[in-house]
């Protein structure tokens, strides 16, 4: 199966760093023309295929100038990545307006700014991709996850509306739900070797997700290949909670 993005314009937002960024490189080293999105960036783009645009997701005037930023340089947007995310701890009755508010701004809210900005690019051209970070918080929460798991839950609804609302314009739009990728927001791989043990206990496939396991899926679903998979949730876990006791399978 040939997945061919060569030249195709692929947009992904939270690039500056962690998960992105890797999305970013794995995308050019497709041969696609890679738009990276972030607040900042630690080190201007070097001679490859990534070119940065500063963009704050959550802001509707920021949106709208990057994407005709974009556009004006590259003609459309083929591919978009809403990968950007924030993560909010803390129960209910700890969590003030501000933070819960922060945390849908930019999961839920920049989802829905970057998608309703790049949608007429997309329909014009009578194609395109839309992919959107979910993430397995939206299938089981955990205690104290309320804004993070109901913000991504929210983004896995508005993803099957906009899959109905732009198939009329061969538009595809999917969700993915990653499971446990060791990053500096979560730092699985810093926690105590027990602490480790409990959360990989609860994978089917009993080690961290890299971002090159959610790459792979990406790169499958902004591909031509994925052409009739739309409105959709795609679970990357690694089977996490697939069974009850998933660690039994390994004498655990």
């Amino acid at each position: 199966m040939e997945l061919d993005l060569k030249d195709r314009v692929v947009v992904v937002t939270g690039a500056a760093g962690g998960i992105g960024a890797v999305l970013a490189e794995r995308f050019a080293g497709e041969g696609a023309r890679v738009v990276a999105l972030d607040l900042a960036f630690r080190a201007p783009s070097g001679e490859g295929a990534i070119e940065q645009v500063t963009c704050n997701v959550a802001d509707p005037d920021s949106v709208a100038a990057a994407v005709a930023t974009i556009v004006e340089r590259h003609g459309t947007i083929d591919v978009l990545v809403n990968n950007a995310g924030i993560n909010v701890e803390g129960p209910v009755s700890d969590l003030d307006w501000e933070r819960w508010r922060s945390c849908f701004d930019v999961n839920v809210g920049g989802v829905f700014l970057m998608s309703r900005e790049v949608a007429p690019v997309m329909k014009a051209a009578g194609r395109g991709r839309i992919i959107n970070a979910a993430s397995f918080a939206a299938i089981v929460p955990s205690v104290g996850s309320a804004a993070y798991a109901a913000s991504k839950a929210a983004v896995v609804q508005l993803t099957k509306v906009l899959a109905s609302e732009l198939g009329p314009w061969d538009i595809t739009v999917n969700a993915y739900a990653p499971g446990m990728v060791p990053t500096a927001m979560n730092g699985f791989a810093e926690m105590a070797q027990e602490d480790q043990d409990r959360l990989l206990d609860t994978l089917s496939l009993r080690r961290w997700e890299s971002p090159d396991d959610v790459a792979d899926l990406l790169i499958y679903l902004a591909s031509d290949a994925s052409s009739y998979i739309t409105g959709t949730l795609v679970d990357v876990s690694g089977g996490k909670l697939a069974t009850q006791i998933p660690a039994r399978a390994y004498g655990r």
